[in-house]
């Protein structure tokens, strides 16, 4: 199925000769057929010679009605340029070639109407006009047909010159991703509710599908498709179609509006585009004007920011930020006309490069390098120029508007071929603590096992970042933890949120760059801390002397030990060592005696049902600041519970 739209000055016979080809007269307002004048958008199709099936878009002529011609020529893929032979090029039809050369529609025919109206001589002359205006333009190589829409002369072969023109049009019935269809009619039926119609594109619609109206979000339902009255379950891409309805009025559905499956589109009120200056235009489009834009179906007033010019002299191209004074639904590879409000004039059209960009100061080269390769449209470089050398990104942000599975792709196709890293992320660590806070007890300078360092559930795909952003977040972040290990060298590591703020990522992108160098062992990490991989803080022949003589003393009264006295980095490195256990902030027990004691603790109760301070106090010699210190910790531990003057098993 193809769409083809007529284009030409007024008066030049297009729906005529719409009639003449299709049968149906596609103005349907008793204004246009009184007064014998396109004014709105008219709908016919035919079958051609080789059994092709086509859609015909009829527009007016006239520059009043300029607007209205606009919101039917945003799905072409073939235009019918028609231009009488007694009049030849006109205003509009320069304006009508202008637009279509914008919007790069690149196939077509061109009809001399009223050809039984000159002599052979004239039309000769017409020919050669019209070839010279076409020069240049997307239909320069457009064939050249003399009709009369009245006596039938050249129908036929005008038939024969589409078919062959559409044989070298790419069809747009394949999918390319989700359904959009811009609303160009919206009215309602007697028995069916609301209709509206439209060129489909990207992908199929279906009888029974969940539909968003953008931009307002209203949600409908596919009640009924027909495409050339016909009805359809499903409807392909690049057909003209008629939606009915289930769920909104039709006065809630304005031309301009586009219809797409929930959270597939995502409506703008700025976009980047290429912008081109016809060679014609009055005067150079300067920074901040204020133009009328014209997309899919929808006009809206805009501001022009222009990003590496002062101005766009005529026949200039240059790259642009539009802001919209109310969004629209557009998708990167969209095109679009920008006019002078007043007096009307098309100046200039482009091809949106990007729908969701941040908004740009000017004359900025990274800002213009990535336009150029969003142009280029090759999506693993986007995702390459996304990325750049910086932090990590999710893929939907790095790659907006590009299908999952399409993006999975890339991804794993640039991770293969090492010019990215695909950081993952754990779902949950698995492990902890023996019940009974056991953990504690571990033999002195043995290390145990974090919580991380532990079997882990299966890898979710977390974020994206590029190997250059890689070797510089590994260039930043070895130094960091080198000077760390420098300052404070009995420390096992660098608290994770010390590091994250050093690197300025988010605890997210932190989390899954720790486990990257950790696999790269680059680092270690536990839970709370990271470090250089081989890092393995030891204290200094002092500090060694004062640990052993705090050890020594510990030894020499097991049961009522004086607290170590000891540097605090000293302290907490023989803590994280479990060379002491801390019980109380003034209490500390050799690992050995504070298994014996909760040993005992624990078997006591089983036996006794119980176990009281003075207990334990007397059965190991200690005082009763050691005993309640200790059975006060069990309790913390949720080992124990107080239970009168006495503890029992928690």
């Amino acid at each position: 199925m193809y769409v083809i739209g007529t284009a030409g000055h007024v008066d030049h016979g297009k729906s005529t000769l719409v009639k003449a080809l299709t049968g149906i007269d596609p103005d349907r307002w008793a204004e246009e057929q009184r007064r014998e004048m396109t004014i709105d958008l008219g709908f016919a199709w035919l079958t051609l010679p080789s059994g092709r099936s086509v859609s015909l878009i009829d527009v007016p002529g006239h520059e009043r009605f300029i607007k209205n011609m606009l919101a039917g020529v945003g799905g072409l893929d073939a235009a019918l340029l028609v231009v009488a032979a007694d009049e030849s090029v006109m205003p509009q039809t320069v304006e009508h070639l202008a637009i279509l050369d914008l919007l790069e529609v690149c196939h077509g025919v061109v009809a001399l109407t009223k050809a039984d109206l000159v002599d052979d001589e004239w039309l000769a002359l017409v020919r050669e006009e019209v070839s010279g205006r076409l020069r240049g333009s997307s239909l320069e190589h457009a064939a050249l047909v003399p009709v009369s829409a009245r006596s039938g002369q050249g129908l036929d072969a005008l038939c024969r010159a589409l078919d062959l023109a559409l044989d070298a049009t790419p069809s747009r019935s394949v999918a390319r991703g989700a359904p959009r269809l811009p609303v160009d009619r919206s009215f309602t039926i007697g028995g069916f509710g609301t209709v509206v119609t439209g060129t489909l594109i990207d992908g199929p619609l279906a009888v029974g599908q969940e539909l968003a109206v953008l931009p307002a979000g209203l949600r409908a339902r596919v009640r009924g498709l027909q495409t050339h009255r016909q009805r359809e379950e499903v409807a392909l891409p690049g057909t003209r179609v008629a939606v009915n309805l289930a769920g909104v009025h039709h006065r809630q559905i304005a031309r301009g509006d586009v219809l797409a499956p929930p959270d597939t589109l995502r409506p703008t009120s700025i976009f980047d585009l290429r912008l081109r200056v016809l060679d014609d235009a009055p005067a150079p489009i300067v920074q901040n004007a204020a133009l009328d834009l014209f997309t899919g179906a929808a006009e809206v007033r805009c501001r022009v920011t222009l990003l590496d010019a002062e101005a766009l002299e005529p026949g200039a191209s240059g790259w642009a930020q539009v802001r919209l004074e109310r969004p629209v639904a557009v998708a990167r590879g969209d095109r679009c006309i920008l006019r002078v409000p007043s007096p009307g004039r098309t100046v200039a059209g482009g091809q949106v490069v990007d729908a969701h960009p941040p908004r740009h100061r000017r004359f900025r080269p990274e800002v213009l390098a990535t336009l150029e390769t969003l142009a280029r449209g090759d999506p693993a470089e986007l995702l390459l120029q996304a990325l750049g050398d910086g932090p990590p990104r999710p893929l939907d942000e790095a790659l907006p508007g590009v299908a999952a599975p399409v993006a999975r792709q890339i991804t794993e196709r640039l991770a293969r071929e090492g010019r990215i890293l695909v950081l993952s992320e754990l779902r949950e660590a698995h492990g902890g603590g023996e019940p009974g806070g056991q953990e504690m007890v571990a033999p002195a300078g043995s290390q145990g096992v974090s919580t991380a360092e532990r079997t882990p559930a299966p890898r979710q795909p977390g974020l994206l970042i590029a190997s250059a952003g890689w070797a510089r977040l590994v260039e930043r972040m070895e130094p960091a933890l080198r000077a760390y290990h420098t300052r404070f060298p009995l420390r096992r590591g660098m608290p994770r949120e010390e590091l994250r703020q050093r690197l300025r990522l988010t605890p997210r992108a932190l989390a899954v760059v720790v486990e990257e160098a950790a696999r790269q062992q680059v680092v270690g990490r536990d839970e709370t801390s990271v470090w250089l991989a081989g890092h393995d803080p030891r204290p200094g022949p002092a500090e060694q002397d004062a640990l052993d003589a705090a050890l020594a003393a510990m030894r020499r009264a097991p049961y009522s030990p004086p607290a170590p006295d000891l540097d605090g980095e000293l302290l907490a490195w023989a803590l994280e060592r479990r060379i002491f256990v801390r019980v109380a902030p003034d209490v500390y027990l050799l690992p050995e005696i504070y298994a014996e004691l909760l040993a005992w603790v624990q078997t006591t109760i089983v036996r006794e049902g119980s176990v009281s301070v003075g207990q334990l106090r007397d059965r190991f010699g200690s005082s009763r600041k050691y005993a309640l210190a200790f059975l006060e910790h069990l309790d913390e531990r949720k080992i124990t519970r107080r239970e009168g003057e006495g503890r029992v098993l928690a």
